[in-house]
């Protein structure tokens, strides 16, 4: 098996699982629509998500978006059945939080916010 350079691994403040508490394109009652929303990153490089009936396995490097250290990743899966794949990117952000956006390969696209799978969601807040 192979190992994955350091230099591709997320940055550690992303690892884990984290809770998509928001996106542009989707209200709270479809991104949980089968289950809780998340998005995983993994220390192997590699990570899933879930949101509304689609899930994905992606394969993630260390990028930079607007200046912030975060994550670029390629994924594919599978939407209610049927195949989908496509990108994405994702940093950390001020208070604890995880933004970034979502790209269905000839299809929509969504920013979404994120935060630790533990921790629950602000009243009042998306």
């Amino acid at each position: 098996m192979a190992r994955i350079s350091a230099a591709r691994r997320p940055p550690k403040g992303m690892l884990g699982r984290w809770r998509i508490v928001a996106m542009d394109g989707w209200d709270r009652d479809a991104i949980d629509l089968v289950g809780p929303g998340y998005i995983e990153f993994r220390r192997n490089g590699t990570g899933e998500f879930a949101i509304i009936a689609v899930q994905g396995e992606m394969y993630c490097r260390p990028e930079q978006h607007g200046g912030t250290d975060g994550v670029g990743f390629t994924w594919e899966g599978d939407d209610d059945g049927h195949p989908v794949s496509g990108r994405g990117w994702a940093v950390t952000a001020a208070g604890d939080e995880l933004n970034g956006r979502l790209y269905f390969h000839h299809g929509d696209e969504s920013g979404f916010r994120a935060i630790p799978f533990t921790k629950a969601p602000q009243e009042g807040r998306p």
